[in-house]
């Protein structure tokens, strides 16, 4: 059996992104473990909405059958052309040293004995500067605590962008540029891995539910969200059944991959 480690940006982008694929990892007897860079908060974290993300993030851990959650103890940068300046008790992830934040998550990783990392592609996802510093900052970790594997989790670039001209047609995602969604995300021939996580759909779906403060919230992304998670669970199998990967290492075009251990 194996460890993977998911190394996240914020507290959901596990749900999205690799939920699926750590339910299934968990189901077949693999040790999984989540480390968040951020823990969703873009000021100081007081108050009793300090670790709403982060207790929201534990609880769709449980249902995902994850053994372990971690924070690299940064806060989030915030998304969009403002960049805010640090809150008084903690750096922003993205203007996080590399190397100081490589060298939390390889300490985890080299506890873990880690087999697999799952970090972002180098264009995180759609570019958001937190996301792109997890792929920065994964794969100079893996490096420090010589992990065999480093997997990239995204998703194929040209039925995403066909799918938000639609989208951003009925009103469901105004606040998001055409241009970068037509340059993230991987070029489908860049793929290795195509995962099949359609029986762990309504796990995926529940994982989601967990973010209460991200679904049934103001924010931008809130209204998507909302849907997804209110979709009956074949249809959210239908959509969101399968999540997909990128092995730097292997050779592009070459046949891809079902499992990723």
């Amino acid at each position: 059996m194996a460890t993977v480690v998911a190394f996240h940006a914020h507290p959901d982008d596990e749900a999205l992104l690799t939920g699926g694929t750590l339910a299934r990892l968990a189901s077949e007897g693999h040790r999984t473990v989540i480390v968040v860079a951020c823990d969703g908060v873009t000021g100081e974290a007081t108050g009793e909405d300090a670790t709403r993300r982060l207790d929201e993030l534990r609880a769709s851990a449980r249902v995902l059958g994850v053994a372990r959650v971690a924070h690299l103890g940064y806060a989030d940068s915030g998304w969009g052309p403002a960049f805010f300046p640090d809150p008084a008790d903690r750096a922003r992830f993205a203007r996080a040293p590399i190397e100081q934040a490589a060298q939390r998550l390889a300490d985890i990783l080299r506890e873990e004995h880690a087999d697999v990392l799952i970090s972002y592609d180098p264009q995180g996802g759609y570019g958001h500067r937190d996301h792109v510093r997890v792929h920065e900052v994964g794969a100079r970790a893996a490096r420090l605590a010589e992990v065999r594997r480093v997997l990239q989790a995204t998703a194929p670039r040209e039925p995403l962008v066909r799918t938000f001209q639609v989208l951003r047609a009925v009103g469901l995602l105004r606040g998001y540029d055409p241009e970068t969604i037509r340059t993230s995300y991987s070029p489908r021939a860049a793929i290795t891995h195509r995962v099949d996580v359609r029986r762990f759909a309504g796990a995926k779906r529940a994982a989601l539910a967990c973010h209460a403060s991200q679904v049934r919230g103001k924010g931008r992304a809130s209204l998507p969200l909302r849907a997804l998670a209110g979709l009956p669970t074949p249809l959210f199998a239908l959509l969101l059944g399968h999540e997909w990967y990128v092995d730097p290492d292997a050779v592009v075009g070459g046949f891809v991959r079902e499992k990723i251990v």
